[in-house]
């Protein structure tokens, strides 16, 4: 008993521990957050909000224009990263594809903040449909984040150079020290990557080894590169008031103030980059005006393109929904070039949707702490009842605290949140108009409730917005978000001194305690909202599956593509299943890792909401939850998880279609088989339940079997000799002189599409040449069975790419391969399976890290070799 109390409170700590480590960037970044708002907050001390709206007011359109044409230019350049990344690996794809989906992809991550995840995501969709694979995904993802770095920073430094004096406010150096370190800085970057290119070197960076791109890739992605970063750079630059710096020193201090906020990892770099462009402004730039152009500035390069990207989805969505006819034409031409691209995009609407609803909502929250400036909220204060106009800001309040946590429920594809958000909206709308006849804010809102409309089919999981804690991200952003309440209604009201009375004083021109009010009731909702979602989330406990979830498992998996889906019926896997119980997730668990055998089963809709389960089930035991061997089709739900893939291996399925043993390619195997015959091995299967004395005979050929190969039961991949296992399939038999000498359970589902094979075990004694027969005569009888596929299995470490990825894990995993053939025959096994010319598929490993997964796999040997770390407990429900 105590060692199981020392056990449970180690494990207590552990998990812990790992939470702590998972939330670790996360309170970096808010933490870098909370500090730019302060250097922020300090710098636009003697600022006036109102002054600061007037200025954006009084911008002349000919200024926005010119903003807008940079932002343009500045998205078109950003294209080319991928344009040249294509180019850099020999597969280039048509214009109209690479502009879209570069254009969606960066106008959707460069706002939300996340391009890596969400430009990789899109990226995947786009190209994988086109014929590249991972690799290539992940070269052009890599080409494009590399060249950016190393763009923004010989910029950043070049223009340093020519004015060392544009960064003089924050570098505590002389401009000659400054010039010369830039020189030297660039120097070093540029002439080693020139000559690399020149003499098509390849490049060791650490462990990396990268191929330098030709000469004319790389001037192509120059230019490139220096029009991202210099329209990027003048549609602030257009935006800011009339002064004494110039467009290169305020290059300089652009780049300067993209890379710190790159680096702190806050989402879009929010306060950390408006700090830096602050502080290194000169001594006698106007702030007000400068923090004018900031907002137009984020307004003009992020919230713009976002808007026009998501209203181009959602028009697309809408022509799907109506039947999708394209029309003749230029117009016919010009959809049929875009439209793989945005059919690869739509399916990250839920995120991006997700993100718009979160902004919303801070609007309206911020919209009840800043006071009204225009003249129709004079009006509309001096006509309407002070109830209407008290009540208004309050709602505004909790409408915007409510779409905030809404947001959560949106990313979880959750149906019930969809309708929420909706109605939120809709009332959010109406609540403009009495909160200071704010017919602006009314009618943007009501062109996102009409944007979000077409989307309803996207929604449409079922899991309860209370289903699930807050993850450490979102529980740490919640926080973020009261803080940056707090930082507005100080700015906006610091002219105003606080005093305890002022949260009673009611009047039509209070708007001050009206602020305090609302902040507090907006903290207040975001805050009791996030608790009862911590406190209401449930437990799921591992534990063996009772009868109840294996039938339930089993009439599931009989629908499924592919066979392996009835390994969740060996009974050595706990099963998650979604809300409505139409598909589950099996694995197991072993140390720290929940290890998920093969990709969600079932329906599409239900499948992700079981996988979202068992994922945020494990992150809250403080556990790492993983995919084990999933294939290609799971491979875009796993990038919206934000998971890493690392190859497996590769399965071999053979088109029985066009399997035969005629034609000179199969004289081998062909000659194999009839070798067989004449040796009088002979296949029969038989069909389920199996007789007692067959089952007997097939126990001794499986104990030799194990005897010799100094082996015992495995488990979680494979299945284990039992009578209840075998039971279940029909089972091929290879007899020789009527007694039986090799055997084989065959899994096949109610679709009938593809079929594999389990245990596969044969006596010591058994003809030379047995399983090779019992392959061949096995596939030639399901073909005539009607059968189309035929799985071999995985061979693992298969077709890896060591030389393409540069990865840690590809290296580690092709060197094994090549050498460990003393542990396992890895390279004979790939050349046995080969010899019947299959078709083969990659398998990969998803984890929530981008390390090497060493610690995830040894827990999977250990859950495959029977050991777990994990004591069986019953399973629970709803903690309510």
């Amino acid at each position: 008993m105590a060692t199981e109390t020392a056990e449970a409170h180690g494990n207590g700590h552990s998990g812990l521990r790992a939470r702590f480590r998972a939330a670790l960037p996360v309170l970096l970044a808010a933490a870098l957050f909370a500090l730019g708002l302060y250097a922020l907050y300090r710098l636009l001390a003697p600022v006036n909000l109102a002054d600061v709206t007037a200025q954006i007011r009084t911008t002349p359109w000919s200024t926005m224009a010119l903003a807008l044409l940079a932002t343009l230019c500045g998205y078109l350049a950003l294209t080319g990263y991928d344009w040249s990344a294509l180019r850099y690996i020999g597969k280039p794809l048509p214009m109209p594809v690479v502009l879209t989906g570069g254009l969606m992809a960066y106008a959707f991550g460069n706002t939300i903040g996340l391009s890596a995840v969400s430009g990789g995501a899109v990226r995947w969709r786009v190209y994988s449909g086109l014929g590249l694979d991972g690799y290539d995904v992940a070269a052009v993802s890599t080409f494009a984040a590399v060249s950016f770095g190393v763009a923004a920073t010989v910029v950043g430094l070049g223009a340093l150079a020519v004015h060392p004096g544009a960064l003089a406010a924050i570098l505590p150096f002389s401009a000659p020290a400054i010039r010369l370190g830039a020189l030297g800085i660039v120097a070093a970057i540029v002439l080693p990557l020139v000559w690399a290119s020149v003499t098509q070197a390849r490049v060791r960076i650490r462990r990396f080894q990268v191929q330098a791109p030709s000469l004319s890739i790389l001037f192509g992605q120059i230019l490139f590169s220096l029009a991202d970063i210099g329209f990027s750079a003048l549609t602030l630059y257009v935006l800011l008031p009339v002064g004494d710096i110039g467009f290169l020193t305020f290059l300089a201090v652009f780049a300067a103030a993209t890379m710190a906020g790159i680096l702190s990892h806050v989402p879009g770099g929010i306060g950390v980059f408006e700090t830096v462009v602050i502080a290194a402004m000169p001594a006698g730039a106007p702030v007000d005006q400068v923090a004018a152009a900031l907002l137009l500035y984020r307004l003009t390069y992020y919230l713009v393109p976002f808007v026009l990207a998501l209203t181009a989805l959602s028009l697309y969505e809408a022509w799907r929904v109506v039947g999708g006819r394209i029309p003749g034409g230029a117009a016919g031409r010009m959809v049929t070039a875009v439209e793989p691209a945005l059919r690869a995009v739509a399916p990250l609407a839920p995120f991006v949707l997700a993100a718009t609803v979160f902004g919303a909502g801070l609007w309206m929250s911020f919209a009840a702490l800043v006071p009204a400036t225009s003249e129709s909220a004079e009006v509309a204060e001096a006509l309407f009842p002070l109830a209407f106009v008290e009540g208004s800001a309050l709602l505004s309040s909790a409408l915007g605290a409510a779409l905030i946590l809404i947001a959560y429920g949106l990313v979880r594809r959750n149906r019930g949140a969809y309708w929420m958000a909706c109605t939120a909206m809709a009332g959010s709308a109406v609540v403009a108009l009495f909160h200071g006849v704010d017919i602006e804010r009314a009618v943007a809102l009501g062109i996102l409730l009409l944007i979000f409309l077409p989307f309803r089919q996207e929604f449409n999981r079922r899991t309860r917005l209370s289903h699930a804690a807050l993850t450490p991200a979102w529980a740490v952003l919640v926080v973020s978000v009261i803080v940056a309440f707090g930082f507005v209604l100080f700015f906006a009201h610091k002219s105003t001194p606080y005093a305890n009375d002022l949260w009673w004083q009611f009047a039509v021109d209070e708007r001050a305690p009206r602020a305090l009010r609302a902040g507090l009731l907006a903290s207040l909702v975001i805050g009791l909202s996030t608790l009862v979602l911590l406190l209401r989330a449930p437990r799921f406990r591992p534990a063996p599956p009772d009868a109840d979830s294996l039938a339930q498992a089993a009439e599931i998996a009989e629908a499924a593509d592919h066979p392996d889906a009835n390994f969740a019926l060996t009974g050595d896997k706990s099963l998650i299943f979604s809300d409505d119980g139409a598909a589950f997730v099996m694995f197991g668990v072993a140390g720290r890792s929940w290890i998920a055998f093969g990709g969600p089963i079932g329906p599409a809709d239900a499948a992700g909401e079981a996988a979202l389960v068992f994922v945020e089930a494990a992150r809250r035991e403080g556990a790492r939850p993983a995919f084990y061997e999933i294939g290609h089709q799971d491979v875009p739900l796993m990038l919206e998880f934000g998971f890493s893939l690392f190859k497996m291996g590769e399965e071999a399925v053979v088109d029985l279609s066009a399997f035969s043993l005629d034609g000179p390619a199969r004289k081998k195997l062909r000659a194999a088989h009839a070798r067989a015959k004449r040796d009088g091995l002979t296949l029969e299967i038989s069909a389920p339940p199996h007789s007692a004395d067959l089952m007997d005979e097939l126990k001794g050929i499986s104990d030799a079997w194990l005897e010799e190969k100094h082996a015992k039961e495995k488990s979680f991949s494979v299945g284990r000799f039992t009578p209840d296992w075998l039971n279940r399939w029909p089972i091929a038999l290879i007899r020789h002189g009527g007694r039986t000498v090799a055997f084989a359970n065959v899994l096949r589902t109610a679709r009938g599409g593809i079929a594999t094979i389990d245990l596969m075990r044969h006596a010591p004694d058994a003809p030379a040449g047995t399983m090779e027969f019992l392959f061949t005569e096995l596939m030639l009888a399901l073909k005539a069975e009607g059968v189309s596929a035929f799985s071999l299995g995985m061979a693992p470490l298969s077709g890896l790419a060591p030389d393409r990825s540069h990865r840690v894990w590809d290296r580690f995993g092709a060197l094994i391969y090549k050498h460990g053939g003393n542990f396992y025959n890895f390279q004979g096994l790939r050349a046995f399976k080969e010899k019947f010319d299959p078709d083969w598929r990659p398998r990969y490993l998803a984890v929530p890290s981008a390390a090497a997964p060493f610690l995830t796999l040894s827990d999977a040997a250990r859950l495959i070799g029977g050991g777990s770390a994990s004591r069986p407990s019953r399973l629970s429900g709803d903690a309510g």
